[in-house]
């Protein structure tokens, strides 16, 4: 195997197949584009464990995704794509740079669920995009915008059912998306506490009911304990 690419939490690796690849979750951690940098341990682990159940749902309910199974807890085969360079961000609830962009008191719901594109361009510091600025730059067209606007709201719809039964309020996600070798555009990249803002819905204290990464950003401890809570729900939820 050849070494494709290495990013922040995952490993990309070439396979016999040239339309598969192999997907190594690392257990490095960072935040605030990288500024900040540590381990959690077992997030790899955690992660793989997480986005391949969420994959396997979403597919069950017709979401294509790039997911083909998980040779080792922390490795994940997957379809080959293109991947779109833009990430697609889908919030129910305001927190994070929502709040700090627009007032918003953290913990408001909205009205209906906001979807948002950044480039993703850690040199320019992944910026909030426009949709004029999208068909600017020619990343995607009016076309592709549409199917993947109806395919975050699809996923939203469909996480926060199942997050629910969870115990778990889904606060905002991360998702990318990527042309297959057919040119359909299918979800890419993971789904887990890594991606997502969760809150836990057995707490009620602001600091305690978080069970993702920003656990880790904000220094609040139990980073560990609060992935490993995700995993538990979201293997009990579908019988695993």
């Amino acid at each position: 195997m050849a070494k494709l690419y290495e990013g922040k939490a995952k490993i990309l690796y070439s396979t016999e197949d040239p339309e598969i690849l192999l997907s190594v979750y690392k257990d490095d951690a960072t935040a605030f584009n990288a500024q900040k940098k540590g381990t959690i341990k077992g997030k790899g682990e955690i992660n793989c464990t997480v986005a391949s159940a969420l994959f396997q749902s979403l597919e069950t309910n017709g979401i294509a995704t790039h997911y083909i199974d998980c040779p080792t807890p922390n490795q994940m085969r997957v379809k080959a794509v293109k991947i779109i360079p833009v990430e697609v961000v889908v919030r129910n609830i305001a927190a994070g740079s929502l709040c700090r962009q627009t007032g918003l008191k953290e913990g408001t719901v909205l009205p209906c669920p906001l979807v948002e594109y950044y480039l993703k361009d850690d040199d320019l510091g992944d910026p909030l995009l426009t949709r004029d600025r999208l068909f600017l730059l020619d990343i995607v067209t009016e076309e592709q915008l549409s199917t993947i606007h109806k395919m975050a709201l699809k996923i939203n719809q469909h996480l926060q059912e199942f997050f629910n039964r969870c115990q778990i309020t889904l606060v905002d996600f991360k998702l990318e998306f990527g042309f297959d070798s057919q040119q359909k555009i299918i979800l890419a990249d993971e789904i887990s506490p890594d991606t997502c803002r969760l809150w836990d819905q057995t707490e009620t204290d602001p600091q305690a009911r978080v069970m993702d990464k920003d656990r880790f950003r904000k220094d609040l401890g139990q980073v560990e304990s609060a992935y490993s809570k995700v995993q538990e729900r979201v293997l009990a939820a579908l019988n695993i």
